[in-house]
């Protein structure tokens, strides 16, 4: 499961003592304003879809413009100094890590920034509707806009549809002095994460059709084809914390005194008792009074266009997966107001400025493509807030693989793009009996449907459906932690002086192989029923590995680990610390069976059959080392333990 939604920097500034005119063309600043006052462009606040050829005109006077200005802080390059700093083991300062409120005093934007910066949108005709210690938001009509930006806002095609956007670079005046990292929301098209005002009941119901394995392997399809020569096993029912503890080396570590956030939109209503239930019926720790907390909006927005009810499931299998793994982490749900970039930024700000958890999962994102500059900048400044005070950001790497199949463009997914979370990539994993680690492969899959006379599968290996999100960024340069482990031909794909590649690491992902999720669904009667089915996606390893770092964290004697990258890269190549995930481990071709309910409830509707290949993840591969699959590899028996004492 995932979302639909929007990363770079701002701060190109004009000298007064530069040729005006020239220097505000170079800028991108329209000539009308070259003998105004000196002003600093906003770099990326003009999307790279507002191109001449799909220019309509100017937009109306009239029209409202809703914007965010983001700060940047009285020292926007220290604050990111210090994040790499305290998040690199190399470093004298690795470790010692700041309270929200010394962060916010020593980088955060001053008292008299946000006055001159109230002033300066005031003066200009809008209206200032909120004011945080990361944004001042504005409202008011284009004309107020274009004189405060410095910009003419006009519409562009942009697909089938018509946004507004500035024609030029925005900009700020230069007397500011740097104040402004930003400005969103000058162009209006949608900045969402996929996957009213009252949120809607839970989705219909959903069930897996049997035969199924319990374990991997545990009940052959001996009626159904061959695949690769051999008889292949049923689906599993779906893994239980029983079996993916041992499997990434969980030992005696629970997670006991560490934090954990989730961050998704809206807030499923039956939580609490579904997080209960699941973990009497399955076998994991009870929760504890006190153990699951929820942060939640006054109010929702959104919620038809952003399919609330379809997030609920999101929300439930991070939970359930985060305390199977670590059954005594302190889970904090906190619910964003909408799919919407604005909404889950504030969610994520929440986390970090009341430090309301070390390890934060996101099981969220969109394509690469569709990412804009501004929103960028402003995710990685809550990004490098969270790593000066030991915060960490796991993200979801995506369920299209290289993404062609479904948006026609080799990209990778955002936020998990940035140099500055750690991007979780997906498996394909074999948990035998007694729950003993067999192998993993890189999450790619392939269907093929059982032929009409039942002696054959159609067109065997059959088409792609679903895999791991990973290669490499086309805006991100490569972080210095994947210097020297990524390798050049991955690095340089886009960018002969090498961009990040994702993802950093990996877990179970694929559905096949999933996780026995359990939620209050709505069935055809009306009612409203727990019941239990299997998923996955790299929505299931992001929180798997949020859980493994708390139980590292707790290896650790209860120290924050804050942005892992550094850390993870520095156990690279360790004995015994990552599973090396490759795609054939067996060497003979990998793949199972599955029976599904063709409507999803029950055998009235008939059923399906097919074979799920494993391990072809579109154009990406798993291979041996480092690959943009898995990344490193997925946490081994030595992981969790390499942290004790470092």
């Amino acid at each position: 499961m995932r979302s639909n939604r929007a990363k770079t920097r701002a701060g190109v500034s004009m000298a007064a003592t530069l040729p005006m005119i020239a220097g505000a063309l170079a800028l991108g600043i329209p000539a009308a304003h070259a003998d105004g006052p000196a002003r600093n462009a906003l770099t990326g606040t003009r999307p790279l879809w507002a191109t001449a050829k799909a220019d309509k005109g100017a937009a109306a006077d009239s029209a409202r413009v809703n914007a965010r200005v983001y700060l940047a802080g009285r020292d926007a390059a220290g604050l990111a100094a210090y994040a790499r700093a305290v998040s690199d083991p190399a470093s004298p300062l690795y470790g010692k890590h700041l309270s929200a409120k010394q962060a916010q005093a020593r980088f955060g934007a001053t008292k008299a920034q946000v006055t001159a910066v109230k002033s300066w949108l005031k003066s200009a005709g809008l209206t200032v509707t909120g004011v945080t210690t990361h944004y001042v938001a504005v409202s008011g009509d284009v004309a107020a806009a274009e004189k405060a930006f410095g910009t003419q806002l006009h519409n562009y095609a942009k697909g089938k549809r018509t946004y507004r956007a500035p024609a030029k670079t925005a900009s700020a005046p230069a007397s500011l002095k740097g104040a402004v990292l930003t400005v969103s929301g000058l162009d209006n098209a949608p900045h969402k994460s996929d996957h009213d005002e009252q949120l809607p009941p839970p989705d219909a119901v959903f069930k897996n059709a049997g035969p199924f394995s319990s374990y991997f392997g545990s009940n052959t399809a001996s009626s159904l084809p061959d695949a690769y020569g051999h008889k292949i096993p049923y689906a599993i029912q779906g893994y239980t914390g029983k079996q993916l503890r041992p499997a990434y080396g969980a030992g005696k570590y629970t997670g006991k005194h560490v934090r954990i956030a989730i961050t998704d939109a809206y807030a499923s209503p039956t939580i609490a008792f579904d997080a209960g239930s699941y973990a009497k019926k399955n076998g994991d720790a009870a929760w504890k009074t006190g153990q699951l907390h929820q942060v939640l909006p006054a109010d929702y927005t959104k919620t038809e266009e952003c399919g609330a009810s379809g997030w609920y499931g999101e929300e439930t299998l991070d939970v359930e997966a985060v305390h199977a793994v670590a059954p005594n982490a302190d889970v904090t749900y906190v619910g964003a107001a909408s799919c919407y970039d604005d909404d889950l930024l504030d969610s994520l700000s929440k986390v970090v400025d009341n430090h309301l958890a070390d390890i934060v999962s996101n099981s969220w994102g969109d394509v690469e493509g569709n990412q804009t500059p501004d929103l960028a900048a402003a995710y990685d400044q809550v990004f490098q807030f969270g790593a000066v005070q030991g915060i960490g950001f796991y993200f979801s790497s995506g369920d299209d693989g290289d993404q062609v199949a479904a948006s026609g463009v080799k990209q990778v997914d955002t936020p998990a793009n940035s140099a500055w979370v750690t991007a979780v990539g997906g498996t394909s994993l074999a948990v035998g009996k007694g729950d003993t680690y067999q192998w993993e492969t890189g999450w790619g899959t392939q269907k093929a449907n059982l032929s009409a006379d039942g002696k054959s599968w159609d067109a065997f290996p059959g088409a792609f459906t679903s895999g791991a999100g990973g290669g490499t960024s086309k805006t991100v340069p490569q972080p210095y932690y994947q210097q020297g482990i990524v390798p050049k031909k991955l690095a340089t794909a886009n960018n002969k002086a090498g961009n990040r590649v994702v993802p950093d690491i990996a877990a179970i992902a694929d559905p096949n192989t999933g996780f026995l999720v359990g939620q209050t669904q709505t069935f055809p009667d009306g009612t409203q029923r727990y019941s239990e089915y299997r998923i996955g996606g790299t929505s299931l390893a992001a929180p798997v590995i949020a859980a493994v770092q708390a139980l590292a964290q707790e290896a650790r004697g209860g120290k924050a680990i804050g942005f892992a990258n550094p850390s993870i890269y520095q156990r690279y190549g360790k004995k015994g610390v990552f599973h090396d995930v490759t795609d054939n481990p067996t060497g003979s071709g990998l793949a199972v069976a599955r029976t599904d309910f063709v409507n999803g409830l029950d055998a009235s509707g008939g059923l399906a059959t097919s074979v799920r290949v494993l391990g072809k993840d579109s154009s990406l591969h798993a291979v041996k080392g480092y690959d943009d699959v898995t990344g490193v590899g997925s946490p081994a028996n030595g992981y969790v333990q390499s942290y004790k004492g470092h």
